[in-house]
């Protein structure tokens, strides 16, 4: 199970991550195609104000930060379906 916060961390993570690969300085040795293919990834790449807006208006889908009780609560909503089709 993949909750908001978590999707939301990981879309960033996965941008730095591909700023790194286009930058030789960080990743040195990385073949010249796959510079070039982390750069096209990263021109349509979400930015971190698209990522508020998204957030605005699917929060059960991205959400920057998730409350504990909020959190334990979609665990247990989870939890709960998953016993449900066994």
């Amino acid at each position: 199970m993949t909750l908001p916060d978590e999707r939301f961390r990981s879309v960033l993570q996965a941008e730095e991550f591909l700023r790194a690969l286009t930058d030789p300085k960080l990743t040195p040795k990385v073949p010249k195609e796959i510079r070039r293919r982390a750069l096209g990834c990263l021109r349509h790449y979400p930015s971190y104000y698209h990522m508020k807006e998204i957030e605005k208006a699917l929060p059960h889908i991205m959400e920057e930060r998730m409350e504990d009780v909020k959190r334990m609560i979609k665990y247990w909503e989870e939890g709960k379906k998953f016993t449900n089709e066994a």
